[in-house]
């Protein structure tokens, strides 16, 4: 594919936040960009207001005729998009530049020292810490990232193009596409099983992920996963390891020890072990490009966070409303350790939206384990994203496994009057469908009621 050739992108669920981090790297080499998706949303509404046409009827009359040249169009989509899709088949069966968003990501970062964020769980934080490390540092570099950066106010950022950042899904096993410099393995936990079938599976495809770092390159995996790498990890005898770990006004303060170099009393302020790791990685990853530690320690401790990753929404003294993107039982459990950490003896009401039928399948055990941990859970109805109902397989049977005594399924109608019911310390809203949505609402309800 030869860039210089296209002149215009079309992508098809261009909302995802994937497909929409390349329609804004598009956009920023002028190219012309268009795009279908199911429904609107915050994404779409944006890149709208950006000059972005999008069309949410699967319609080919809505779509320019500039986007009908296949000489200097590329159509980008996502695997999220049913083969039976009318605009998709039409540019199949014409012969069209029809790739996945994957293989375009490739392609973009191939000819950049690319840095490569892998794992079932962390990417996005990691990356986007990583992605401001490197900005902060002044190096030339393009960020794709998997969520909205509270430093970047998107998931895209370019300032150069020497070196790239990108989340390495392993989603469809799209992260196969990539061949990067440096690469991290976060964690390997089974996930994904509708596409991979069995953990097993998914660890074959994390090591011929690892297979595809360049020569020379570099692994950093979190200690203890069954892979070969440079290691990370919190007070054990990984190469790259935090502590003397404190927690001093809501903030970590913590030494780190390379495999030459102790460095004293660095300071960062997202809450929760699990994003200490992600910060350790990001920051030994950074390193290695050659970027000096006097100048990623003001990064690491200025670093903001993203969007719905233990975001505090409100927090003051009598009430502590925290939004995470949680969507698994490991990620679940790591709010609840930080949650734990930063608000001891507070009373916890978690709300949940499961994640997919398939997934609720094939964790529903370890789903009722970890949300058993919180003192009261309110439960929504499953978000089925790209999936048909499974029988049997719904909020109320997941419910039902919970060892809470104060648990309760609830419509969206009913959320707000069934959480000022509980009248919590601390609320923990959580999922990866569309109770995003839910989060301004409530937000508001108490705000407008303080």
């Amino acid at each position: 594919m030869n860039m210089n050739q296209i002149h215009s992108v079309y992508f098809l669920g261009i909302g995802g936040i994937g497909m929409s981090a390349l329609a804004r790297y598009f956009m920023f080499l002028d190219k012309n960009v268009a795009g279908y998706d199911k429904t609107a949303s915050p994404l779409t509404l944006e890149l709208e207001e950006a000059g972005v046409k999008i069309h949410y009827d699967d319609d080919l009359s809505k779509i320019e005729a500039q986007f009908f040249d296949k000489e200097t169009c590329l159509v980008v989509y996502t695997p999220a998009v049913p083969k039976d899709h009318t605009e998709l088949n039409y540019f199949f069966d014409n012969d069209f530049q029809v790739k996945k968003r994957s293989e375009v990501l490739g392609i973009a970062t191939n000819d950049t020292f690319c840095l490569a964020v892998a794992g079932t769980h962390g990417k996005t934080t990691t990356s986007s810490i990583l992605a401001h490390l490197l900005k902060e540092a002044h190096l030339p570099m393009t960020a794709f990232l998997g969520g909205i950066s509270e430093d970047f106010g998107s998931n895209f950022h370019y300032q150069g193009s020497e070196y790239s950042v990108v989340e390495a899904d392993e989603f469809d096993r799209s992260f196969l596409r990539l061949s990067p410099n440096i690469a991290c393995i976060t964690s390997m936990d089974a996930d994904h099983l509708d596409i991979y079938g069995t953990g097993e599976e998914l660890h074959k495809s994390f090591h011929e992920f690892a297979s595809r770092i360049k020569e020379n390159g570099k692994l950093f995996v979190r200690k203890g996963l069954p892979i070969d790498g440079v290691t990370y990890g919190i007070e054990d005898e990984s190469d790259y390891c935090a502590k003397n770990i404190n927690v001093v006004d809501g903030a970590y303060v913590f030494d780190i020890q390379t495999p030459t170099v102790l460095y004293k009393s660095v300071t960062f302020n997202k809450p929760g072990r699990h994003n200490l790791l992600n910060a350790l990685v990001a920051l030994a990853m950074a390193l290695e490009t050659g970027a000096k530690a006097e100048n990623l320690f003001p990064a690491l401790e200025s670093f903001k966070g993203v969007q719905r990753r233990f975001s505090y929404r409100i927090k003051n003294d009598d009430f502590v409303f925290i939004d995470d993107y949680a969507h698994h039982p490991t990620e679940i459990n790591a709010v609840f350790d930080a949650v734990s950490e930063m608000h001891p003896d507070k009373k916890v009401l978690a709300v949940f939206q499961p994640h997919l039928f398939s997934r609720t399948k094939d964790f529903v055990d370890d789903f009722a384990e970890s949300l058993s941990k919180f003192e009261s859970v309110l439960l929504l109805d499953i978000y089925p994203a790209r999936e048909k109902p499974i029988e049997g397989v719904t909020s109320e049977w997941l419910l039902g496994k919970l060892s809470n005594s104060n648990k309760k399924l609830v419509q969206k109608s009913e959320l707000i009057d069934e959480i000022k019911k509980q009248n919590p310390e601390v609320l923990v809203m959580m999922g990866a469908g569309d109770i995003g949505l839910e989060i301004l609402k409530v937000k508001n309800s108490f705000v407008n009621e303080g």
